[in-house]
């Protein structure tokens, strides 16, 4: 048996050991909750409860919402440094001039919010948890 296949083999059963589930069945789906926080317009709170795989980015958990819900939407663009940035929740767009953009803030275990350190295309939601995209300025 050659390096290479006995070195692929090995990877593939560590990654497989390493996988909560088996490829033949779905990764579970985890309910969360994401609430849009517009108090520079005064806008009410919205939430809506959606769902991500186990594992996934709150970006999928965004993107399974919008196509579920017609009540919301968002745009992002990609940063080839940074990753995906969100530029609009709900028709509201950040503006460079105005100093206005959406913060993520994602609860703690203490019962309050704080700003998140990553993107929503890093942001790996926890099930039940909730995720406020906060329109505020800088």
């Amino acid at each position: 048996m050659n390096c290479v296949f006995t070195w692929f083999v090995w990877c593939e059963a560590l990654l497989l050991s390493l996988l909560p589930w088996t490829l033949t069945e779905a990764p579970p789906m985890i309910p969360i909750a994401i609430m849009v926080k517009n108090t520079l317009q005064n806008k009410p709170l919205q939430t809506y409860k959606t769902e991500v795989i186990s594992g996934g980015i709150l970006l999928g958990a965004m993107t399974r919402l919008r196509d579920s819900d017609a009540g919301f939407t968002f745009t992002f663009s990609d940063n080839v440094n940074y990753g995906p940035y969100l530029e609009s929740v709900n028709g509201v767009t950040g503006n460079n001039e105005a100093h206005t953009y959406w913060e993520l803030l994602a609860n703690v275990t203490n019962g309050g919010f704080q700003r998140t350190e990553v993107g929503i295309g890093c942001i790996i939601p926890s099930p039940y948890q909730q995720i406020i995209l906060n329109f505020t300025v800088w």
